[in-house]
């Protein structure tokens, strides 16, 4: 699991390989990853949009932006939690991914909260990026 906070915006990520969606011999391999985001401050928060870098086992960049995660953007009461699941493919055995969630805070003020960086690994792969 590997976890980053920002501003009280607690954002966790658990990485893992689906074997189902693979096909090595064509060079793909598929992740998934489970995103816990959750509001340890005193304000509400909503989540507006997202930026991802992926790299792949080659160097390759492929960046990802758009509104908000899976369909929406989440209202985050002090306490609360939002959880969802997501994947990308990749042309490589091993990858990492990182990025950013825009948000905004009851006072009308936009921040990014860092998603950490995390290592895509595919079983028995060699020279992982991370």
């Amino acid at each position: 699991m590997y976890s980053e906070v920002t501003r009280a915006i607690s954002v966790s990520v658990d990485p893992f390989f689906v074997e189902e969606q693979s096909e090595p011999a064509d060079s793909r391999w598929v992740f998934g990853y489970r995103v816990v985001i959750e509001n340890t401050g005193s304000e509400p928060v909503q989540l507006m949009s997202r930026y991802w870098r992926i790299v792949d086992g080659r160097g390759r960049l492929h960046e990802v932006r758009g509104d908000g995660v899976v369909g929406e953007q989440p209202m985050l009461e002090p306490g609360e939690r939002f959880e969802y699941t997501s994947g990308t493919p990749l042309g490589t055995p091993t990858g990492i991914m990182a990025g950013t969630y825009q948000m905004l805070g009851a006072d009308g003020l936009w921040f990014d909260v860092e998603i950490p960086a995390f290592s895509l690994d595919a079983p028995g792969s060699r020279g992982s990026v991370n």
